[in-house]
């Protein structure tokens, strides 16, 4: 298991990835995204994530300039949006994302949504850039197992990744048991669902036993089921608070207690259903 923030996965290409890292999602661009990411680099994280989507990339690059880490220290993510999906348009798409970021590589990019027809040909455009040493990763984010499959159908490198909602209300067992089979690293996103588990009686209760807090038990919950997490907040207290996961372990009697918490419910939209606004 791991045992800091500095604690990382390998990816099948044989990329170090950190097991914890910071989300930038609905976070504003400007001082906000400069001073969490800031905040979270300063105690020690040194993966952050976001998404041309979240519209802060260019604060996630300043935060990043003004760190005083070393670029080759930090593992950057971010997120192709659904209406650049498409093979040239996802090449735009790449250097407007780099360009706002400030950086001459990626450590991990993601497609963000499936979608319906495009990303087969985004993913060439993602293979492409692979190869070219212009990202050290390539994945996923989304994907319901019939997305991988018919991606991995086509695909000469499959992803690395796939990022989906995951938590106790969520738990995707079959889609984490079929990302391990595969060799493709499951990370979650709204690990807390949006803050909606925060009062869950039986978490509550799990944490009051091992004396920490309700978020805290759910990123341990995912670590220890082998789940990247990327839990966001703007609050460095938040920030220092959610990393203060590494010196307990929930026993396997309580691990079964938040899987049987699932109810297929999401936070966020259902990735078949998706609207996509690809005419937009």
């Amino acid at each position: 298991m791991p045992t800091g923030l500095k604690d990382t996965t390998t990816l099948h290409n044989g990329v170090k990835m950190p097991w914890m890292g910071l989300g930038v999602f609905k976070v504003q661009d400007g001082e906000e995204v400069i001073q969490s990411v800031k905040a979270a680099i300063k105690n020690g994280y040194i993966s952050i994530d976001t998404a041309s989507f979240y519209k802060n990339e260019e604060g996630v690059g300043q935060a990043i300039r003004e760190s005083g880490v070393a670029r080759e220290d930090l593992f950057i993510t971010t997120k192709l949006w659904n209406s650049d999906q498409g093979y040239e348009s996802t090449l735009k798409a790449f250097e407007t994302s780099l360009n706002k970021l400030g950086l001459d590589y990626l450590d991990l990019y993601l497609i963000h949504w499936p979608g319906k027809d495009k990303y087969k040909e985004t993913w060439r455009a993602f293979e492409k850039l692979y190869k070219e040493g212009r990202v050290r990763a390539i994945g996923v984010s989304n994907f319901q197992i019939h997305h991988l499959e018919d991606l991995m159908s086509t695909a000469e490198i499959k992803p690395m990744v796939n990022q989906v909602e995951c938590h106790p209300h969520l738990t995707q067992k079959e889609l984490l048991a079929y990302c391990q089979k595969h060799g493709i690293q499951m990370e979650a996103w709204s690990p807390l669902k949006q803050g909606q588990l925060l009062n869950e009686p039986t978490l509550v209760e799990i944490a009051q036993k091992y004396q920490k807090s309700v978020a805290q038990v759910i990123l341990r919950w995912d670590l220890q089921n082998g789940v990247v997490i990327i839990p966001k907040s703007i609050k460095e207290h938040r920030i220092i608070e959610n990393a203060d996961i590494f010196d307990f372990e929930l026993s396997i009697e309580d691990m079964e207690r938040i899987d049987s918490l699932n109810q297929d419910s999401r936070a966020g939209s259902h990735p078949d259903t998706m609207k996509f606004g690809f005419e937009d």
